[in-house]
């Protein structure tokens, strides 16, 4: 079966096809993987690689990799796209490679975009890669740990490529600017500042960072056969940013795990930073405004109770007026939230309850905490003893409303922060007076 390659030369190609890099003296960036003596500069250049899954975000190097794999190789290389492959191709293909492996042939098969094969589409991988038949490549921009088959991906190295810092990006648009297969043969004027600039609009994507600085030159005015690249023209181009920002993807989670941590840390500024990347990233504002509300809830809790009654006010302007304009409101609820006292205390409390009730035997409910509609029930004891806490001038009463096997149980620990300060000697006092009134009992039983 004829596989044509990705890398194949054509006409007309983007800047970034046209100066993908050859060899790894060429590749910039990725120094943790490819710099001197590194593991996975060693295993391309001695020809030696295994199944493995390049990781990371666009355009940092992981389709570059493979090619310079494809051209260093002895192996029979495949390219094979996720997008337009079913099982079908991919049986095919196994089939060409068995054959090869039979004949002494190595064959490396390249997925492009691996996460996106289903279950059944990975299965028909595993015993080909089991066998030896194909060494494995695939490329992901999604965290393999959910998107890969955990009997693949046991089988499969990972590397993970990091976004290209700002000086790597301007090194890679300075080589676009001096190669033949660039700009080599115009005379381009483009500034230090100019050229950070794209680089930091490009957020460590290379191809991003070529596709702009390419725009730019082309509709550039050239005077005396110079093109001068202007900032007016720079920011036509970059007039809104295109963040990294995967709505269902792994940075949805990591930085929403940012907004969380930095309004518990109490950090007004990282949590509004946070908030600004999800909601320019195209994040539904409810989706925030729901997790606001878990978490004025569950750090918060009754250290401020008003930082609930803010959530859901927040939440309601959300629905009501949607976005831009409900960005002030969350901005409000994210700082409040940052700003007011913590307390876990509810949370760990419905925990530990949790945990009795799903790991001890399902306790009955004390019969004198029974309601008793009818007249069986009230011969069986339901309601016997209780206790109606408003005729007693202290609204207290020694009733037990936990199960037996539970009785003297605490789950409820108030902290100090906050309104939570007064409820601790609160609570400690009504603990003290049932105590109290509980022995006055015991003894009045005895006489």
């Amino acid at each position: 079966m004829e596989q044509t390659s990705l890398f194949e030369i054509k006409e007309n190609q983007p800047l970034a096809e046209r100066l993908r890099p050859k060899s790894l003296d060429e590749f910039i960036g990725q120094k943790h993987l490819i710099g001197e003596g590194r593991a996975l500069r060693k295993m391309i250049e001695n020809d030696a690689v295994s199944s493995m899954i390049f990781w990371g975000p666009p355009g940092v190097g992981k389709t570059t990799l493979a090619s310079i794999i494809a051209s260093s190789t002895k192996s029979h290389f495949v390219n094979f796209s996720a997008v337009t492959s079913g099982i079908k191709e991919i049986k095919a293909v196994m089939e060409e490679a068995e054959h090869a492996r039979m004949l002494g042939e190595k064959t490396i098969l390249f997925v492009d975009e691996i996460h996106r094969f289903n279950k059944a589409q990975q299965d028909a991988f595993l015993p080909y890669v089991e066998k030896g038949s194909i060494i494995l490549i695939g490329a992901t921009t999604e965290n393999p740990s959910f998107e890969v088959n955990g009997a693949l991906l046991s089988r499969c190295r990972v590397f993970v490529l990091q976004p290209l810092t700002t000086e790597d990006l301007v090194e890679v648009q300075r080589r676009a600017i001096s190669s033949p297969k660039g700009f080599g043969n115009m005379k381009v004027n483009i500034g230090d500042k100019e050229l950070a600039f794209i680089a930091n609009f490009a957020n460590g994507d290379a191809r991003a960072a070529l596709s702009v600085l390419e725009m730019v030159i082309l509709n550039s005015d050239s005077v005396n056969g110079e093109v001068n690249v202007t900032k007016e023209l720079l920011e036509q181009v970059t007039s809104k940013k295109t963040l990294l920002y995967d709505k269902k993807g792994d940075e949805h989670y990591n930085i929403i795990s940012a907004l969380h941590k930095s309004m518990r840390n109490s950090d007004p500024d990282a949590s509004v930073y946070w908030l600004a990347r999800m909601l320019e990233g195209g994040e539904d504002p409810m989706y925030i405004a729901r997790r606001v509300v878990r978490f004025a809830s569950e750090d918060i809790g009754l250290a401020d109770p008003a930082a609930l009654r803010v959530a859901m006010a927040t939440a309601d302007a959300c629905h009501l007026i949607g976005m831009p304009e409900c960005t002030s409101a969350l901005s409000e609820a994210v700082i409040y939230m940052a700003m007011a006292p913590k307390s876990n205390a509810c949370y760990v409390a419905y925990e530990m309850a949790k945990k009795d009730a799903n790991e001890r035997m399902a306790e009955p409910v004390p019969l004198q905490i029974r309601n008793a509609p009818t007249r069986l029930m009230k011969d069986l004891g339901y309601g016997e003893n209780y206790q109606y806490a408003h005729d007693n001038p202290a609204k207290l009463t020694t009733l037990v409303c936990l199960p037996d096997d539970l009785e003297g149980t605490v789950y409820y620990q108030p902290t100090t922060q906050g309104l939570e300060s007064k409820y601790g000697p609160r609570l400690e006092a009504i603990k003290e007076w049932k105590r109290t009134h509980r022995e006055e009992e015991t003894k009045a039983k005895r006489k």
